[in-house]
């Protein structure tokens, strides 16, 4: 069987563990947090290794709450993204608390991951659809040439927006052959009576298409996108003009490999309907959405026996 790696982005998820902390809250019946999920629906498409990024200072906790149960049952390592953690001849401005994005945190696996990868999100819920996708598209071989050759899960806007509240999310551009053209991050994306929009600062709304195509952060990588993100990461350093909250991130990466004709990236189309806990507020309807799964027979009461 091929090696393929489950990578999951979870170093932004807080100090404190089991004292609020929304992606480490327990949403399934035998106290399942979403990663759970996650990780045993890739498992099931085929991945055999797990990546957790997270912080050095958490991993103590980290493992207590979900990675010593998931060692009992994958393969699995541990990446660090810290803030302080910069190429040569850099150093963290002064003031700066924020992380460095989406770009540096899978830049930190460069020496864990050989193998195709799906990157995810640790907060967010994408059905078995996507990774079933995903993996397969990995594990294909693809023409070599000039380009690399990359996937997306896309998913339909309507079926990733809060109740609550707004959401980011990357809005697509695909062409005939379902090849991503242009992906823009856009920030507060709410649900109308219409169906969705963008809410500007001043509180007028942009309708924007609900079955557009979204990202949800979920991509299919190679390794070849390691020394991508870490010239990159160099630039961005060099040039970004907010030093204390820029952040390098892996839409805007992407975005750019296909404007330079550097990449393809196959966008590969999930009707999954999206579950998380942008807001505090979203976890009842988390939970609820996890029970009906359960109750059809998707998802065992307790799923690591």
């Amino acid at each position: 069987m091929k090696k393929t790696t489950l990578v999951v982005m979870a170093a932004g998820i807080g100090s404190r563990f089991g004292g609020g902390i929304k992606q480490l809250e327990p949403v399934g019946p035998s106290g399942e947090i979403i990663m759970d999920y996650s990780v045993y629906d890739a498992m099931e498409a085929g991945f055999n290794k797990v990546v957790f990024i997270i912080r050095k200072d958490l991993e103590k906790d980290f493992r207590e709450v979900i990675g010593n149960r998931m060692e009992k049952v994958v393969e699995t390592a541990y990446a660090f993204q810290e803030l302080d953690d910069l190429p040569e001849g850099f150093t963290k401005p002064e003031g700066r608390t924020k992380p460095w994005g989406t770009g540096q945190a899978i830049l930190c696996c460069k020496d864990l991951v050989q193998e195709p990868f799906v990157v995810i999100n640790a907060d967010d819920y994408y059905g078995k659809e996507a990774f079933v996708k995903v993996h397969d598209y990995l594990v294909q071989d693809h023409p070599s040439g000039a380009r690399m050759e990359f996937c997306m899960a896309g998913f339909q806007l309507g079926n990733t927006l809060s109740e609550n509240g707004g959401v980011t999310r990357g809005i697509c551009s695909v062409d005939e052959k379902q090849h991503l053209t242009k992906v823009v991050e856009t920030k507060n994306i709410v649900k109308t009576s219409g169906g969705a929009a963008v809410e500007r600062e001043d509180g007028s709304l942009v309708p924007v298409a609900a079955d557009c195509p979204v990202s949800m952060n979920m991509w299919g990588f190679t390794p070849e996108i390691f020394q991508v993100l870490e010239t990159g990461f160099v630039d961005f350093l060099q040039h970004s003009a907010d030093k204390l909250k820029g952040e390098y991130l892996i839409p805007t990466i992407v975005d750019r490999l296909i404007q330079k004709k550097r990449a393809n990236v196959t966008v590969l189309e999930s009707r999954d309907k999206w579950f998380g806990v942008t807001y505090k507020e979203d976890k009842p309807e988390v939970v609820r959405s996890f029970r009906k799964l359960i109750d059809a027979g998707v998802y065992k009461e307790k799923l690591f026996d």
